[in-house]
């Protein structure tokens, strides 16, 4: 059996969030790999960026790895030399918070919350909530219900997907729009990939009033129109 979060969708809400506090409109982002978990989290968090602003530019840094705290400083340093006030990270280790903290600017959590290392910095998180799925899965094997060849993919509705407590210092209306759309996102009634959506060479990706089933996103591997840079291959 085979198990993933639809980690895209905490991306959707960070991305909101970075659309609304940014003064500067420049977003960047430190990505570990080019595979399709890291590049579906760049264009979520994007689209739902630049839904919130439509003055938002997104700059992504690639430094292909997951754990490098050396490696993730420096690209955060350099995406807010280029004028980033908001840092996203699709990698693991708390370095980028602490860098945001020295400089300013607001950052994530990934993975866990990493409010302790930018106490002013640190907007929410992104946290891994494999717990459950755990737990269900040895009670199957210890009981005899286990069943092979399940493919799981769940995501904030079924608690895989968990966006930590939000900064208190956020205005109460966005903490309260932020909420719905978790809300939202956890029920259905929004998905991050709603169509019209376009490619950076202006293919249709996903047709107006249409979501991109899972197929797509399981093998997404171009950005979306809007998004700054190549995808490494």
């Amino acid at each position: 059996s085979t198990y993933s979060a639809r980690f895209y969708e905490g991306r959707s809400v960070i991305g909101h969030i970075a659309g609304k506090v940014t003064k500067s409109n420049k977003i960047g982002y430190v990505a570990s790999y080019p595979i399709p978990e890291v590049v579906r989290g760049i264009n979520s968090a994007y689209l739902a960026a630049k839904a919130a602003n439509p003055d938002v530019e997104f700059k992504v840094i690639w430094i292909f790895t997951w754990f490098d705290p050396a490696k993730e400083a420096d690209a955060a340093k350099t995406l807010i030399q280029q004028g980033a006030d908001v840092i996203m990270q699709h990698v693991d280790s708390s370095a980028i918070m602490t860098v945001a903290e020295e400089a300013g600017v607001f950052a994530y959590g990934q993975a866990s919350d990493m409010s302790e290392f930018g106490p002013n910095a640190h907007l929410t998180a992104i946290i891994n909530g494999w717990g459950p799925y755990y737990v269900k899965r040895v009670k199957e094997a210890m009981d005899g219900t286990w069943k092979g060849g399940q493919e799981t993919f769940d995501g904030i509705g079924d608690g895989m997907v968990v966006v930590s407590d939000l900064d208190p210092a956020l205005p109460s209306a966005l903490k309260k729009k932020v909420k719905k759309l978790q809300k939202d996102l956890a029920s259905g009634k929004t998905h991050s990939f709603t169509g019209p959506i376009y490619d950076q060479k202006g293919n249709l990706l996903v047709a107006e009033g249409k979501v991109a089933d899972d197929g797509m996103l399981a093998g997404m591997n171009v950005y979306v129109k809007g998004v700054e840079g190549d995808i490494p291959q």
